[in-house]
């Protein structure tokens, strides 16, 4: 099991946020920890600042629901590692779509920008146990068996 540090970003009265420190394609990021998130969603526009070329999107022809919306195209992307905190998944698979809103509402709040979320597919899959008081997210090494 590994115990990740995570800080908790007040959004000025308007709620809390949870950030852990990624890495991904051997650069550093932060991701919001998001419990409401079906899967793991990484912003293309940041992606692609990174040096990340867009030939590497795989396009899915699914339009994706959420954030306001049910008509985003999505891409899904393929991660050599993924590395949250000291935990690390190998050829994992994440959703890329436009989260542009989320990175201007930061911005409006003189706040650096995120990757992306971290979201329930990683959380389910190696039993997510979220410690405010601690502020740790600990993750287990394997796949928990599901029923």
């Amino acid at each position: 099991m590994q115990k990740i540090p995570f800080d908790i970003l007040n959004l000025q009265g308007d709620g809390y946020h949870l950030l852990v420190h990624v890495n991904l394609f051997e650069q550093d990021f932060k991701m919001v920890i998001d419990t409401g998130a079906s899967k793991t969603v990484l912003d293309k526009s940041t992606l692609l600042h990174s040096g990340i070329p867009e030939e590497k999107f795989q396009n899915t022809d699914i339009l994706s629901t959420g954030l306001g919306t049910n008509s985003m195209q999505s891409f899904m992307l393929e991660i050599p590692v993924l590395k949250v905190g000291s935990w690390q998944h190998h050829n994992f698979l994440a959703a890329v779509l436009d989260l542009s809103s989320i990175n201007f509402a930061y911005e409006q709040m003189n706040l650096d920008p995120v990757i992306g979320v971290l979201g329930g597919d990683i959380f389910s899959k190696y039993g997510a146990v979220i410690n405010y008081a601690n502020q740790t997210l600990t993750l287990r090494d394997r796949k928990i068996n599901s029923k």
